[in-house]
């Protein structure tokens, strides 16, 4: 006897399709249309500085009665490896030769050794010129300008993602006439670190743990400063452990893997020069770079303010640049703060200006010190996003050309980048 119920049926729909993996010209596209307003922005931006620095050298013509090693030789480029650019060349071609040589007159208490500078650039520049044929300043030139928009992408992305697209483009633009700009496209490692730590930053803000602390590992092989991103890490990996929302492990490794890089070098670099406090011995008896607790800084401060310049390592016009760099970070800082960014941005922001202002150096490098400040643009940017894009072009555009003397001439002729 039928009760009248409906046969039951089978759902026999097959389960949704996969989305096919996106092809390498897929990704390319989607990546050109995120990235690319912030490189040709920067691109922009930095040719325009760059011409004018090197128009200025040609006016001046100071360069061709310098030694290359100091900011001469034959052409205005030439200027770009010499300085710092001139250690990282030899590094790149004769590697290290760790020691700790005692003198006995002058101010310094040791002779200089390469040691000092980092390995990751000068290596990069090597295998660099093994691949293409280029000399050791070739190499160095073409890693600190891919570098310098791989830079430029990773600011654009953290801008974007806390602020916007348009702020984080106009971010990218700040990167490139930022005083102590002139160092990204020159022999210097500094585009190559900004760059690590931009994206360690953007990994960090998307959870991803593991690429956080192996670029941050990578940052340590560069710069002594990445002390200041493995501290910023190890916060945020441990507001995610506290709130439980990544996990334990991913966290975790990040931290362990962050330090090795930095600590790693300093410890073999030391255990080559006979102990392990000899590394800090050569940086403060041949280079007069250590943590002074901004003793030198408020000197220097006081120095220009008075018109002195009785401090070592003085040089007027650097100086006063560096100054006016200095009065407007506590404005930009806190501009920063009111934008409520992640707080391991600010970490790493504030341990690096205190690394820099609380140490003795060339004080007029504190604009290229303080490049990879870069969370100091978002505010810069947001104010800038308001602008209509022809009065955008204008205030970038004359900037830019005025960074070719603040940020260039000045760094390199001027003083000492």
């Amino acid at each position: 006897m039928s009760t009248g119920a409906l046969p039951e049926t089978v759902d026999h729909a097959e389960p949704p399709e996969r989305p096919a993996p996106e092809t390498f010209r897929q990704w390319a596209r989607r990546s050109g249309r995120e990235y690319g307003p912030s490189l040709a922005v920067y691109g922009a931006v930095k040719l325009i500085g760059f011409t004018a620095f090197m128009a200025l050298l040609g006016w001046s013509g100071e360069y061709l009665t310098k030694n290359p090693r100091f900011g001469g030789g034959t052409h205005t480029w030439d200027v770009l490896g010499g300085w710092d650019g001139w250690w990282y060349q030899r590094v790149a071609v004769e590697g290290y030769h760790p020691a700790l040589v005692p003198l006995t007159s002058g101010p310094w208490a040791y002779e200089q050794n390469s040691v000092a500078f980092f390995p990751l650039y000068p290596g990069l520049m090597r295998l660099v010129s093994t691949v293409t044929g280029l000399g050791p300043y070739g190499a160095g030139m073409l890693v600190s300008v891919l570098a310098s928009f791989v830079a430029a992408a990773g600011i654009y992305a953290v801008t974007a993602k806390l602020t916007g697209r348009r702020a984080g483009v106009i971010a990218a633009g700040v990167w490139g006439l930022f005083p102590g700009s002139g160092a990204e496209w020159a022999v210097y490692s500094d585009s190559l670190f900004v760059a690590l730590a931009a994206w360690t930053c953007w990994f960090i803000m998307c959870g991803s743990w593991l690429p956080a602390g192996v670029t941050a590992f990578v940052a340590g092989l560069n710069r002594p400063t990445s002390a200041a991103l493995i501290a910023a890490l190890g916060v945020a990996a441990l507001i995610a452990l506290y709130r439980r929302r990544d996990g334990v492990v991913g966290p975790v490794a990040a931290v362990l893997i962050a330090p090795i890089g930095l600590a790693g070098y300093i410890a073999w670099a030391s255990w080559r020069m006979g102990s392990w406090t000899s590394y800090f011995e050569l940086q403060r008896g041949a280079w007069l770079h250590f943590f002074d607790w901004g003793a030198h800084t408020g000197k220097v401060l006081r120095g220009v303010l008075l018109g002195h310049h009785d401090y070592v390592f003085g040089y007027p016009t650097e100086d006063l640049i560096a100054v006016l760099l200095v009065f407007s970070l506590p404005i930009l800082i806190f501009l920063l703060i009111r934008l409520r960014p992640p707080v391991f941005l600010l970490v790493y922001t504030l341990v690096t200006v205190v690394l820099v202002l609380g140490s003795q150096q060339i004080f007029g490098n504190t604009s290229r010190y303080l490049l990879p400040c870069f969370p100091l643009f978002i505010p810069i940017a947001v104010a800038l996003k308001r602008l209509s894009l022809p009065s955008l072009a204008v205030v970038l555009g004359l900037t830019a050309a005025a960074s070719g003397w603040y940020a260039g001439y000045v760094l390199f002729e001027l003083g000492i980048p």
